[in-house]
């Protein structure tokens, strides 16, 4: 009997589940007791393998009833297989066909089961997300004062002062979530004696990264987006790019890779190797990001303080 694989889509109101070399798909509630008839559903089947996409929060039930019952459950990144779906000339969207397409990607890609994040975790990752949001409320209405007319301008400027001080009661709640949880504050406190990597930095990455430490260097690079991408063919040699991954991650990974490349002995002498070896700026600087990263890697999966080293 050959292994079964299943893709679920996953919508507010239902669950849809197709399962390999079956054209019926099977539809259940997004709730407690529709999750717990597919957990049934899918014993019964038994895949070697089931997929969900990234849904903004809406797998979350679905998956930790899965993880639970002990099934083999990867959440994949929509975008991947939407250009799946592309590359086999099915450009129709509906939930049944999304299913079915996603356990087609399960059969044929077999995509890495990745550990979920823990309840501190998700926690410290949601008041992140919030962070992010004040933060880009408080630039757009920055924005709009520089263009407003005078008639509004204290109502704007009112609104940014309070949504600092909202941002600065986010920043207190980040730092309690992390004093009240012994192994978050020993991380923080591991990731953070690298120079070139402050507060918020380390709390992106235990919250936006929980990988870290978990995987080898290329994977950890490929996974936030730092590791470069061939563009040859034929006689043609292209430049190397980075793209994909997360770009939260990468964008905190930028700032402290600039930090460390004046403050981070090992950062900073191979910023200027890579210069005097005639690298452009920014490239040397993306090979400093993936340095860094592998170094906290490293210090995660050992759990070891910062040891400055030569190259």
């Amino acid at each position: 009997m050959e292994p079964v694989y299943a893709g679920i889509d996953v919508s507010k109101a239902t669950i849809d589940v197709a399962i390999t070399g079956e054209k019926e798909v099977q539809s259940f509630s997004n709730d407690e007791v529709g999750v717990m008839k597919l957990v049934s559903y899918l014993k019964i089947k038994s895949p070697v393998l089931t997929i969900a996409e990234a849904t903004g929060g809406l797998e979350k039930l679905l998956a930790g009833y899965l993880t639970e019952a002990g099934l083999q459950l990867a959440i994949v990144n929509p975008k991947r297989v939407r250009d799946f779906a592309k590359a086999k000339g099915k450009l129709a969207k509906t939930d049944n066909i999304d299913a079915r397409i996603m356990a087609e990607f399960a059969l044929d890609i077999k995509p890495i089961v990745r550990p979920l994040a823990d309840k501190d975790t998700e926690e410290i990752k949601a008041i992140m997300t919030r962070r992010h949001q004040v933060r880009e409320m408080i630039t757009a209405e920055r924005n709009r004062l520089y263009l407003s007319n005078t008639a509004v301008k204290p109502s704007i400027e009112e609104h940014i002062e309070w949504m600092k001080n909202q941002l600065k009661d986010i920043d207190k709640n980040l730092e309690d979530q992390i004093k009240k949880s012994p192994i978050w504050k020993e991380k923080d406190a591991l990731l953070r004696s690298v120079p070139g990597v402050g507060k918020i930095t380390s709390i992106t990455l235990m919250g936006s990264l929980p990988e870290l430490g978990k995987l080898n260097r290329k994977e950890i690079a490929a996974l936030v987006g730092v590791a470069p991408v061939n563009r040859d063919s034929g006689t043609m040699r292209g430049r190397r790019t980075i793209l994909g991954g997360r770009a939260r991650v990468r964008t905190r990974l930028y700032m402290a890779a600039l930090s460390a490349t004046k403050h981070n002995p090992v950062i900073k002498e191979y910023y200027n190797h890579l210069l005097k070896l005639g690298k452009a700026k920014k490239l040397a600087l993306t090979a400093c990001m993936r340095k860094l990263l592998t170094i906290l890697n490293a210090m995660v999966k050992n759990n070891q303080k910062w040891q400055c080293k030569t190259i």
